[in-house]
């Protein structure tokens, strides 16, 4: 007999159809964006930088890029089962991944840590709290945080690093 067994949906908050609708347009458009930005630099189709060299972007975009649409399939398919546990683990191990490459990535700012760099420890403290969480089988305080790290740790500082005057910016657009 399984020791798991499957979550059901109605322990946990749900979002509207709109709230959904939403997340899927902007995980859409960060990712394509993303792919887009990147496709650029490697057909050499952008000015060449010192950023294009730099191994810590390379494991950060590696990551994130991925997590984004990953993250976005596990939060909205059925859940509690293994292939869900699975994928799950797979997103978590590219959100460590990615922020701890972006620790690294300080040479865009001087040597410095920018603002960016606040998410780094929302991931962490956010995805090890969910953990526990899913372990304790506190399934709708699971659910709440990972949907918040997804929105708030990932959503958002990939659109934060399309802002004007950003690598991602220049490697879109230029």
């Amino acid at each position: 007999m399984a020791s798991h067994a499957v979550v059901r949906e109605a322990a946990a908050i749900d979002l509207s159809r709109v709230a959904k609708g939403i997340m899927f347009v902007a995980a859409g458009a960060l990712t394509g964006a993303t792919g887009y930005a990147v496709a650029r630099v490697l057909l050499g189709l952008t000015p060449p930088t010192y950023e294009i060299r730099q191994v810590a972007i390379a494991v950060h975009l590696a990551t994130v890029l991925p997590a984004i649409p990953l993250g976005l399939w596990v939060l909205l398919s059925r859940k509690g089962d293994a292939t869900h546990r699975m994928l799950g683990r797979t997103w978590a191990v590219l959100m460590v991944v990615g922020a701890g490459s972006a620790l690294f990535i300080r040479h865009l700012n001087h040597g410095q840590f920018s603002w960016l760099h606040l998410f780094v420890p929302v991931v962490f403290f956010t995805l090890y709290r969910a953990i526990r969480q899913a372990r304790a089988g506190q399934i709708a305080a699971h659910k709440v945080n990972m949907w918040r790290l997804y929105a708030l740790a990932l959503l958002l500082p990939g659109m934060f690093a399309f802002l004007p005057g950003r690598l991602l910016w220049q490697w879109l657009l230029v």
